[in-house]
Order: structure tokens, then C-alpha cells, then sequence
């Protein structure tokens, strides 16, 4: 038996799919593609790089095909990645202590690129990517493994450009029908009222996001994985949407919850700056706690083990806003300082 396969399931991914293969060929022994209808070069580019390439009818239902082409694998271990995913300087000796010991399941820290403001930012998610051979998915969309076995954090970097804005508009429509389907098998699931969310939020449809994050924030335990995520993205719709005051409130609740986290003061900054700047009235009470808010992100630090953390809100991202700030304030020399921070911190 082979001791690790790559296993994706693909269609109509020419651009990337050479790009994805390349990254991850050099770590493992075999290569499973499951194509489920490409109209282009997709099959014949895995095949060139090495890949078995099967073929799948497409019943509009993720796990279904995650789990027909999990069925070709021959490794004791599959790792599982996307066409528009890749490894970021991987080596195999980073595999081999979670190869060599009992089965888990194996997180990795998925880095995904969005596009804001001009800027390309990323955020991370720890994601179930390495699975032992006998487990399989369930889920029409956003399909999770199924297993009791103990989840483990591999520190082997994904990297992932499918929420680049050029590239978001063949799946949302997509992903919401599914995503509606399954809620119509299973009403009020948390997780998959937060990826609806999410497909709405992304799409730029925000009075869309927000009455499904709240509703997935009114299921979802104080321990789900994705809470963290749940509630920065829920704050930052709301602000998008124009709904301050009960994204204050919100706020307000789960402060307590997240004292290490400087995505959480990053949004709250970020959502006070704007009430303010609507009601100037009351900006002598709110810019004093945006400045708090945004010093507290660079005392906390960078936190890339929170689920959904943006890289730089920790650091770089909140120095530029604080410099933006002073220099409102016409504090130039404070501007100034918080500006070469900013900087040093790309």
C-alpha cells in the first residue's frame, strides 16, 4: 500500500489545476483526480503531471464525489486539496510524524486570498485536509469528514485563490442553490447557515449575510470551530449593511469571548470608525475606542491559530488604520510613526 495520496475532485480547472499538481507532487506517491465533466484540457494537464484521472457524473453533491474519488486512492493516508489550492513551500518531513503515528484527522492552515480596498489580504482557516484511508465525507456542499477520530494541527501552508473577485462568480451561484437544498434537509444548521453567510458576503450582498450569520450565531455552541470567524464576519456585514447599533450590541456580548483576538478589535475599530463617521455628533465618545480598539490589535499581536484570522490585523493592517486616524486628527507626528510601522510590517 502507498503511504500518502494527493485526492481532488475537479472540472473545468485548466488554469490552476497545473499549478495545484506541481505544488504538492514531490510529497506524495500517488495522484487520485476525479474529473466530474470538464469541457477543457483539465484531464489530459493532471495526466501530464502524473495524475490517474477517473470519471464522475455529477449529482450535485460534493461528498458524493469526494468520496468516489477518495474510493480510487490506494494510500494509507489522502490529502485532499482543490484546483485552485496549493502547497506553499511544502516538504514531505513535514508529514511524517502525523504519517508514521495513529490516524487523525489532520488540519491545515488554508490561507485564502480576498481582494479589499486595492489590497490582496489573506485570511486562515484550519481545515480537515489529511484524512486516514477509511474516512469519508458527508454534506451536499461544504462537505465535512466524518470521524470520531482526534483532530491535529499540520503545519503544512495551503494556499487558496477562489475568493479572488475574478474568480467568485461561476461558483456562488452554485454553492447558495446547494447550500439551500441542504438546509432544506437539515432547517437551522449552524454551519451551513454560516457558509451561506459567507457566499452572500463575499458576493458583496451583506443585508443578505447578516440574517444568516446571526441565525447560525443563535445555533452554533460557544465551541464550534468557526465561531470566531462567525463573529468578525457578522460584524463587518453589519457594518456594511448600516445596522451600527445592533452590531454594537452584538459586539458588546461577545467581547468577553475573544480578549486574544485582534481580528474581533480590528472589526470593532473598524465598525466604530463608521458609526462615527455617520454621526459626527457623537464621535468625542466613539474615536477615543477606536483608537483603543486598534492599539489593543498591535498589544494582542498576529494570532494565526484563531480560525479565520486575517494576516496583518495584528500588526501591519492596524498600524496603517491608526495612522489614517491620527493624521484625521491632525496629529502628523503620531501619523507619522504609526505610518513606518505600518510599513515595516508588510
Amino acid at each position: 500500500m502507498k503511504q500518502l495520496a494527493l485526492v481532488m475532485i475537479v472540472r473545468d480547472e485548466a488554469a490552476s489545476i497545473g499549478r495545484c499538481l506541481e505544488s504538492a507532487r514531490a510529497l506524495v506517491d500517488e495522484i487520485v483526480v476525479l474529473d466530474t465533466g470538464s469541457r477543457d484540457a483539465t484531464p489530459e494537464i493532471a495526466r501530464s503531471h502524473g495524475a490517474h484521472v477517473h470519471h464522475f457524473t455529477w449529482c450535485d453533491d460534493f461528498a458524493a464525489a469526494r468520496n468516489a474519488a477518495l474510493d480510487h486512492s490506494s494510500s494509507a493516508w489522502n490529502l485532499v486539496l482543490d484546483a485552485d489550492e496549493w502547497l506553499e513551500g511544502a516538504t514531505r518531513a513535514a508529514l511524517e510524524e502525523v504519517l508514521a503515528g495513529p490516524p487523525v484527522i489532520g488540519l491545515l492552515p488554508v490561507a485564502s486570498e480576498f481582494d479589499l480596498q486595492g489590497r490582496v489580504e489573506h485570511a486562515v482557516s484550519w481545515i480537515a485536509r489529511l484524512l486516514p484511508r477509511e474516512v469519508r465525507y458527508a454534506g451536499r456542499v461544504h462537505e465535512q469528514p466524518v470521524s470520531g477520530l482526534p483532530r491535529r494541527r499540520v503545519a503544512l501552508e495551503v494556499r487558496h485563490d477562489g475568493y479572488r473577485q475574478g474568480l467568485l462568480s461561476r461558483k456562488s451561484a452554485r454553492n447558495a442553490a446547494l447550500l439551500l437544498r441542504a438546509l432544506e434537509d437539515v432547517p437551522n444548521d449552524p454551519y451551513l447557515l454560516y457558509q451561506l453567510g459567507k457566499n452572500h458576503e463575499v458576493g458583496g450582498e451583506f443585508a443578505e449575510a447578516v440574517p444568516n450569520y446571526l441565525a447560525a450565531l443563535a445555533q452554533a455552541g460557544g465551541d464550534a470551530p468557526y465561531r470566531h470567524d462567525l463573529v468578525v464576519r457578522t460584524l463587518f456585514s453589519m457594518k456594511k449593511a448600516r445596522q451600527h447599533e445592533a452590531a454594537i450590541q452584538l459586539a458588546d456580548r461577545e467581547m468577553p469571548h475573544w480578549p486574544q483576538s485582534p481580528d474581533y478589535y480590528f472589526a470593532l475599530g473598524d465598525l466604530l470608525l463608521d458609526w462615527a463617521a455617520l454621526h459626527p455628533e457623537a464621535a468625542g465618545e466613539l474615536l477615543p475606542m477606536v483608537e483603543a480598539s486598534f492599539l489593543r490589535c498591535l498589544e494582542i499581536g498576529e494570532q494565526p491559530e484563531l480560525d479565520g484570522a486575517v494576516r496583518g490585523r495584528g500588526s501591519w493592517l492596524a498600524a496603517h488604520n491608526l495612522a489614517v486616524f491620527y493624521e484625521s486628527l491632525g496629529d502628523a507626528a503620531r501619523a507619522e510613526e504609526y505610518r513606518r510601522l505600518a510599513g515595516a510590517g508588510r
